[in-house]
């Protein structure tokens, strides 16, 4: 079922509006580091060196940085071991997931028309 942006507006009045918190969620989970570390990590919990292979081209301290972020959002979940060495494992949260069930036919998308969208054909 489709609905328009102008229904969504409609029922939530202010919304994508200067300073809604929206704006904040759309930077933080579609900005470029963002979507792709919850791309990564929607296949499954993920220790950091594994997380930062599979997110190619990503700092240390971006990929701290956005974990950071992503974990106060309530999307990523940080869980420490007490063991020798320390082992840290990354995974998505109940919301993480359900954020994921929605932006990953998006993703489709995207790696359909990539190409042909870089390409502009004229």
């Amino acid at each position: 079922m489709s609905v328009s942006l102008a229904e969504i507006r409609a029922e939530h009045p202010g919304l994508f509006s200067d300073g809604c918190p929206t704006r904040t969620v759309l930077d933080h989970v579609m900005g470029k580091w963002g979507i792709l570390v919850l791309m990564a990590l929607s296949d499954g919990t993920q220790r950091w060196g594994v997380l930062r292979r599979n997110v190619s081209g990503i700092s240390e301290k971006m990929l701290a940085s956005t974990l950071k972020t992503l974990e106060a959002d309530g999307l990523v979940v940080r869980t420490a071991y007490p063991e020798v060495p320390p082992r840290v494992e990354y995974g998505l949260t109940d919301r993480g997931r359900g954020l994921m069930t929605h932006v990953l036919p998006l993703m489709g998308w995207v790696a359909e028309n990539a190409a042909a969208i870089v390409a502009r054909p004229e």
